[in-house]
């Protein structure tokens, strides 16, 4: 009998910077699959950056072929352009994952910290390490986008199983 693989895509959305992490379950052991960060150029129009994110999201929903992904929910932010650049960059996310048929799932930060580290108040360096320990990495997972998108991924693991 086959066993059943589970992978999940994790995103962390941004317009300069969209992170994603890869992980698969089989047999309720997590693995890591791939990590790594979506860069855009501040130089290029606002249009041309969020056409950037979802082609090469793209790319990595083409090669690593996930069953569902997860993105973590928006909060408020004090910086009122930030914010709207990051939901619109959640926006062209969603409408990629939504055309490959990929069911998305949202966590709260507070969560995600929670679930990978054991609190809420967790800080970035924590949650790098616990990824790193969760993952049976050689070194933490850097930048923090891609850390906190497969902190993410992992969340979704383990509130589904």
């Amino acid at each position: 009998m086959a066993k059943k693989i589970r992978r999940v895509l994790g995103i962390d959305p941004g317009l300069a910077h969209t992170g994603f992490g890869v992980v698969e379950s089989v047999e309720g052991k997590i693995r890591l699959v791939s990590y790594g960060v979506i860069e855009t150029n501040a130089e290029e129009s606002h249009e041309l950056r969020l056409l950037a994110i979802y082609n090469r999201l793209l790319a990595v929903i083409d090669e690593f072929r996930p069953d569902e992904a997860e993105m973590e929910s928006l909060y408020f932010s004090r910086n009122a352009s930030s914010a709207l650049a990051v939901a619109e960059a959640k926006g062209v996310i969603t409408l990629c994952l939504a055309q490959h048929n990929i069911p998305l799932y949202i966590y709260t930060p507070n969560k995600i910290k929670s679930t990978v580290t054991g609190t809420s108040s967790a800080d970035k360096e924590t949650v790098e390490q616990y990824v790193q320990i969760l993952l049976n990495m050689k070194v933490r997972p850097q930048p923090d986008h891609a850390a906190d998108a497969l902190a993410g991924a992992i969340t979704h693991l383990h509130s589904s199983m």
